[in-house]
């Protein structure tokens, strides 16, 4: 079993990581002001992308992938000796944290973003097949429907048995499915304009009011 200190520091510190803004952050440092105020006031890249910066809009999305995968990193790292079960768990853990870290950030009141970025980071370090698969569904489905949340929230569902069929172990299945329930709770209002027929698609140019 992994020790009290192991666990503590795979929860504190994936949380402490996961909790960096690089939306808010890389605004305020190019002198555009809080992201929160633009759009959607959402922290991810795709909000930043409304400034009309798409350097800045990468960044965010490197950035908020990076958390989650640095997390696992550092968590399969410290573990390398301990055998694949405990290295799995402490990586679940660090991931899981860094993912609720992004989603209720402790320096922004809690009120953090939608978690996809930091979801398929945090997917492809702690099972890369798995995390390639849901990249492709979410291509798929960006494809076929146009809506970059629909893409999202199918991946997202699936994720955890792609980490099944692809042979993972069992933490690794329960960290996918966390990260799915934070994702549909996070798009609570996409998923209404969704079954509304409210929800803009990918590339269309939101009505004036």
């Amino acid at each position: 079993m992994l020790s009290g200190i192991q666990i503590a520091v795979a929860l504190v510190g994936g949380y402490l990581l996961g909790s960096i803004p690089f939306g808010v952050i890389a605004t305020r440092l190019a002198g555009i002001g809080d992201v929160r105020q633009i759009g959607s006031g959402n922290i991810g890249a795709t909000n930043v992308l409304r400034t009309g910066r798409k350097d800045l809009a990468l960044i965010t999305l490197l950035g908020d992938g990076g958390k989650g995968a640095l997390a696992v990193g550092i968590a399969w790292w410290l573990t390398r000796t301990a055998g694949a079960e405990l290295q799995a768990q402490a990586t679940a853990l660090a991931g899981g944290a860094a993912f609720l870290g992004h989603v209720f950030p402790i320096w922004l009141g809690f009120k953090g973003g939608r978690g996809v970025a930091t979801f398929f980071g945090t997917l492809l370090a702690a099972a890369w097949p798995a995390g390639i698969l849901a990249g492709a569904t979410w291509l798929l489905m960006a494809a076929v429907f146009r809506y970059s949340s629909l893409s999202a929230l199918i991946a997202a569902l699936l994720a955890p048995a792609y980490v099944w069929f692809t042979g993972r172990p069992m933490p690794l299945v329960a960290l996918a499915g966390f990260m799915a329930v934070l994702i549909y709770i996070r798009h609570i209002d996409n998923i209404r304009r969704l079954a509304k027929g409210q929800e803009p698609r990918i590339g269309a140019k939101k009505a004036e009011a």
